[in-house]
């Protein structure tokens, strides 16, 4: 089967489509890719949405305002099915998720089942609602004899640990680390009136108040215990409100090479904390394995922990840093088409594998498409 996924993350900056084929679990192509930023106005409505500042109407209008942006993206694409994450606009861990775009439009343009809203089933069920990822990091990027570690930096950071150095299968843990480049964006757009740090050279230049950041390791997410996800409710403009009230008040260049520090040595720190052991190599993905001084900063940072760890990106593997989420998506519509849960309760904490996400566009499951020709 050939399935488009799509993604539009916690950064709020655009949406990542992703056509794998796909025969089983272990074995899914990569066929193509393609990403669209969201123009201004919408980009704005998203942004009040997951401040809380839209009214039900305003919402709802949203929803299926950004349903048909999803369908006009896709285009006349010929595949057999959809995975449609949506745009995360609410998100508190094992409580309530709210993921909108409505997946209608999709499934009328090209006339095949869409699946979506697939967070819900694993709260309904004890979990966090996330990390879903997670699977498909194991199929992709697991190595017998190896310890990987597969960290996606959008929005929020996350880490799979997949340590296959004995067993049959790897020991899995997936967790969010915390702020990805959600406040390193926030820090951009208020002072330098850019979307975001590109390549980190606005960090580069700043000077990095290590008193500062100790400070904000101080947040009890960092040491909680996994399973645990976050979101912008934690680390999203409330958190970046808070910060620049507290003192000493940094200049704009030194706040992003402090914030920019914050990301780095939060993801090394919750290595040292809730793995048990350091990765041998570190797999980068998302839009943050763009950022080179992040990267680099990242780099620097694991080795102290561990020389011997190396860190690389998913296009070592064949699969573009930008279409990671895209494409775990179109893993996971698979799965549920199949009939096989997508959830690994490990690390999303649900009282059991569950099939997730809703379908549109079509009765039943019980006869799946016909793989085109």
């Amino acid at each position: 089967m050939r399935v488009l996924g799509i993604m539009s993350g916690t950064s709020i900056d655009g949406v990542d489509y992703a056509v794998c084929e796909i025969s089983s679990p272990a074995k899914i192509k990569f066929r193509d890719h393609w990403s669209i930023p969201f123009p201004k106005s919408l980009k704005e409505q998203l942004h009040r949405a997951a401040r809380n500042e839209t009214t039900t109407y305003q919402l709802a209008d949203l929803h299926h305002d950004l349903g048909r942006f999803y369908a006009k993206g896709a285009g006349k694409l010929r595949v057999n099915l959809v995975g449609l994450h949506g745009q995360t606009v609410f998100h508190h861990p094992a409580k309530a998720t709210l993921q909108i775009g409505e997946p209608a439009y999709l499934s009328e343009q090209l006339r095949i089942p869409v699946i979506s809203n697939f967070r819900a089933a694993d709260i309904a069920a004890g979990g966090q609602g996330a990390p879903l990822a997670t699977i498909f990091h194991r199929h992709v990027f697991a190595e017998r004899g190896k310890h990987v570690a597969v960290n996606n930096l959008g929005g929020i950071s996350n880490v799979t640990s997949l340590d296959w150095r004995t067993g049959k299968e790897p020991r899995l843990l997936a967790f969010d680390t915390g702020p990805g480049n959600v406040l390193i964006d926030l820090a951009a757009r208020e002072f330098f009136k850019v979307p975001f740090d590109k390549d980190g050279k606005i960090a580069a230049r700043g000077k990095v108040n290590a008193t500062v950041v100790a400070r904000w390791l101080e947040h009890d997410y960092f040491a909680q215990e996994p399973p645990k996800s976050t979101g912008r409710e934690l680390f999203g403009e409330t958190f970046f409100r808070q910060l620049r009230k507290s003192r000493p008040r940094l200049k704009p260049a030194d706040l992003l090479a402090s914030l920019t520090k914050l990301t780095v040595a939060s993801i090394s720190y919750s290595y040292a904390l809730h793995l048990a052991s350091f990765p041998d190599r570190v797999v980068l993905c998302g839009g943050g394995s763009r950022n080179s001084h992040l990267v680099i900063e990242l780099q620097r940072t694991l080795k102290l922990f561990q020389p011997d760890t190396t860190v690389t990106t998913s296009a070592e593997y064949g699969w573009d840093p930008q279409v990671i989420e895209a494409s775990a998506f179109a893993l996971l519509a698979w799965l549920t088409w199949h009939k096989q849960p997508g959830n690994l309760p490990t690390t999303t904490g649900a009282k059991g594998p569950r099939l997730l996400g809703q379908i549109s566009g079509s009765p039943s499951l019980s006869a799946p498409p016909r793989p085109l020709r």
